[in-house]
């Protein structure tokens, strides 16, 4: 793992952080050299000390480490949050990849905390957030006072997108003012992963429907908008998930009697297509890209993680995206749960895919702050300013933790790739080595999924690794989805902590195996 030392004003340049250190002077009435000395201080990612105790404290997983609560707060929880919740589990103190629960026992956070904390908890390099926070950097600001923080993460989210090099303005300026199609140049900053999805939604919307009774007519305004989605393995569609807003939730089979109405008037339809099949895909498009119906978009992820971890494969995506491409079909990648955790960032660019929509969320802030973004093209560039408005969607201090989080990513690509790659081979030694019990592994690296031949004994892998401390889940509910024991270990998981986990689960799978 490489460490970085890094100042706030090397992150951000100096000639702005001298005129903020300037402001904040003048508002606390002292000398500059006061908050230039913050602006300065070198901050370490990943010291060795650092990388020691991660590894010292994943020794005590499952332990009770301190005196749990005696009482714990029911809090106001809706009905369904009640029974989902956890008091145990629910955090006390956290570092790196362990949290001491309520009940004062240590956790390893296998699933990285439901997937958006990439860099565990306490990551040293987010000390750059604290500081920039001592300059009075405010965090508020607005749609149109975009601060200077955000402006550049939307730079660096287009140059990293397009591979452009970090030094290279010049090819960066050149696609920032492209208006060819499928170039990656506009940012939308948003709260949540739902409403980067849903931004995408209206912009396809767009070309059906009028936003504003003032907008010109979109240019398929006589045909009905047919979105495709990834189908389950019953050919329904509970496989995908796009978010919580209505129009997708009933993408994946939500609001039922809503949808039917919709259908029933031509409002617009959702279409499933079978998963890595790609003549399933060319008949959909052929039924639904002509007479009155068009295709209006394609939403995917990569990795299926609310169906098992399924993947799709690189030749299904090629092919699917040359089809769209060539019947002018939008196409959404959905990166809310993959993003960081390629080494690439994105794992649509380890297929060399020229999608016209990313959502991006979750990892990239690091827990820090709710932050998503879509990164779209000029061609689907067509809401206004309130079309996609999240008033708090523009935070400076959640920007900035973007870029800590993409500084250790980009310098870290190599050892990303070797741990994911190590996790996932000793996952398959074990599905050779069980193979009574486990079907396969599925998802990708720090990703990966254990496919159990029975929702009984899935159920039981998952009960135990929980009891030993180790946070993961496991999905039996989904449609005709094989019972799957997911996790998502953090990007700063060590050789240790995944040898600790394999051997877990080893112990794990021979004490089921015997019942």
């Amino acid at each position: 793992m490489n460490n970085i030392k890094i100042s706030l004003s090397e992150l951000l340049g100096n000639e702005y952080i001298n005129i903020v250190c300037k402001a904040k002077a003048f508002i606390e009435q002292k000398p500059v050299s006061t908050f230039l000395e913050i602006a300065n201080e070198k901050v370490e990612f990943v010291p060795v000390s650092y990388i020691k105790r991660v590894d010292e404290l994943a020794k005590h997983t499952g332990e009770d480490v301190v005196k749990g609560l005696s009482e714990s707060l029911a809090g106001a929880p809706t009905t369904a949050f009640k029974n989902a919740t956890s008091l145990a589990r629910a955090p006390l103190s956290a570092f790196g990849a362990t949290r001491i629960g309520e009940d004062g026992r240590a956790y390893l956070i296998a699933k990285s905390e439901h997937y958006h904390t990439p860099l565990g908890h306490s990551f040293p390099g987010y000390k750059l957030v604290d500081n920039a926070s001592k300059l009075g950097i405010p965090n508020a600001t607005h749609n149109n006072t975009r601060g200077y923080i955000t402006r550049l993460l939307e730079s660096e989210l287009v140059r990293i997108v397009n591979n452009i090099d970090n030094k290279d303005d010049k090819s960066l300026e050149k696609v920032l003012s492209s208006k060819e199609p499928h170039v990656l140049n506009r940012v939308i900053n948003l709260e949540t992963g739902s409403l980067a999805v849903e931004a995408a939604l209206k912009m396809m919307l767009i070309r059906f429907f009028r936003l504003e009774k003032t907008h010109e007519r979109g240019r398929y305004e006589d045909r009905v908008p047919v979105f495709f989605v990834m189908a389950d393995n019953d050919r329904g569609k509970e496989a995908n998930y796009h978010g919580t807003t209505v129009l997708t939730q009933t993408m994946r089979g939500l609001w039922p009697d809503f949808y039917e109405k919709a259908e029933s008037c031509d409002l617009y339809r959702i279409v499933s297509v079978g998963i890595n099949d790609l003549d399933d895909f060319k008949a959909k498009v052929e039924k639904y890209d002509s007479g009155k119906f068009k295709v209006a978009g394609f939403f995917h992820e990569i990795i299926l993680m609310n169906y098992g971890g399924v993947k799709l494969t690189k030749d299904y995506l090629s092919n699917v995206y040359e089809i769209c491409h060539n019947k002018d079909i939008p196409v959404l990648v959905d990166e809310i749960q993959s993003c960081l955790w390629s080494p690439e960032f994105f794992m649509f660019k380890e297929y060399g895919l020229k999608p016209d929509f990313v959502s991006v969320g979750k990892g990239f802030p690091g827990g820090q702050y709710p932050a998503s973004k879509l990164i779209t093209t000029y061609e689907m560039d067509k809401l206004n300013l309130f079309g996609a408005l999240v008033t708090n969607g523009q935070e400076e201090l959640a920007s900035l933790s973007y870029l800590v989080t993409m500084k250790y990513a980009e310098t870290n690509k190599e050892y990303t790739l070797e741990i994911g790659n190590y996790y996932e081979n000793e996952l398959k030694k074990i599905n050779s080595d069980f193979r009574n019990i486990i079907d396969k592994i599925e998802g990708s690296r720090h990703m990966s999924t254990l496919f159990f031949k029975s929702a009984e004994k899935a159920i039981a892998f998952a009960k135990e690794l929980n009891s030993l401390g180790i946070d993961i889940s496991v999905q039996t509910y989904k449609a005709n989805c094989p019972p799957a024991a997911l996790t998502k270990l953090p990007l700063i998981t060590t050789k240790f902590i995944v040898d600790f986990v394999i051997e877990a689960m080893r112990k794990t799978l021979i004490k089921i195996s015997d019942k």
